[in-house]
């Protein structure tokens, strides 16, 4: 009895000690978004809301801004850890960015579309010299116009290409009719289609095939003093990725929730795009070497440089 007794109070000693201790800290990560509203942003806010980054130790704070440049100035100042951009944004690092491309997020750029009006052109080639607006020069909406009018036969200019900067003012400037065209996320475009005022012309991941629409980018100084964060949260992306595949209702339900959008948009969403996705974080050489050219053909370097020295596969699951 006696050992019984002795045995009992170690126990609730234990108990005592372990319910005083404070709950493991957790990693802060602060990563940056190019915007709000956006699916193909959303595994972020999947993953913050059923726990699958904290459960990787993190404390992720996310942040949305106005466009792809704002990112990229952010992570440049240090007031990010973490960043995602496009694929073209590759091109910073050359100029001197204080920034790694450590994963491939997402590939055929399906997120992105080229919408009119339903009294517009029927067909690209009814394109030719309009008005197509962009968010800003030597971005990836540019650039996708460039290739755009490349496939048509008329070099990179057939389009009269305007950058008109966030998509609320494209779409004004669509509606009424100062623009002919334009190229957005692929939201803008359904959302059209859903109020039956426009339609999409073009959907970008059919005709651009091999490519990496997204990369994650982390700040030089974090990744070199927090390898492991890097780790966890890419760790913590890819089983996000993984459990919106296998949790569509739930899943649409954070998407419309998240991104504002009604519930069939939310679906047409999940359906459409969800393939998007990099299941693995690996960069393709293929697609690497189509960034390389785009660097060029949008003016942000005079030559193609060696895309393979401004990525790393080291952070990635199963990677020393």
């Amino acid at each position: 009895m006696r050992a019984a007794a002795l045995f009992a109070a170690l126990v609730l000693a234990a108990m005592s000690m372990s319910a005083s201790m404070p709950a493991q800290a957790q990693t802060k990560v602060r990563i940056g978004k190019p915007q709000a509203g956006a699916f193909q942003f959303v595994p972020v806010d999947v993953g913050l809301e059923v726990g699958i980054f904290k459960k990787h130790g993190l404390d992720v704070e996310s942040s949305d801004f106005g466009g792809g440049p704002r990112v990229q100035q952010a992570l440049t100042a240090g007031a990010l850890d973490l960043a995602i951009g496009s694929g073209p944004e590759l091109a910073m690092i050359v100029k001197g960015a204080p920034e790694t491309a450590v994963a491939a997020l997402a590939d055929a750029p399906y997120a992105v579309v080229l919408a009119v009006l339903n009294d517009g052109p029927n067909t690209v080639a009814d394109l030719k010299g309009k008005r197509i607006s962009v968010s800003t020069r030597g971005g990836l909406t540019y650039w996708l116009a460039q290739e755009l009018s490349r496939r048509q036969g008329w070099g990179a200019e057939g389009f009269a290409i305007t950058p008109l900067g966030a998509t609320t003012a494209q779409t004004a400037a669509l509606k009424t009719k100062q623009i002919d065209g334009m190229i957005v996320e692929v939201n803008a475009g359904y959302r059209l289609e859903e109020e039956k005022s426009g339609r999409v012309l073009v959907q970008f991941g059919d005709l651009v095939k091999t490519f990496h629409i997204y990369v994650l980018y982390a700040h030089s100084e974090f990744a070199a003093k927090n390898p492991a964060a890097v780790r966890a949260f890419l760790s913590g992306w890819l089983e996000t990725i993984d459990w919106m595949q296998k949790n569509r209702e739930r899943t649409i339900d954070i998407v419309r929730r998240k991104t504002d959008v009604s519930l069939a948009l939310a679906t047409r969403d999940y359906d459409e795009l969800s393939g998007m996705f990099n299941k693995t974080g690996r960069f393709n050489p293929e697609a690497l070497k189509v960034l390389s050219r785009s660097f060029v053909e949008m003016g942000m370097l005079p030559s193609e440089p060696d895309v393979t020295k401004l990525v790393t596969q080291q952070y990635l699951p199963g990677t020393k």
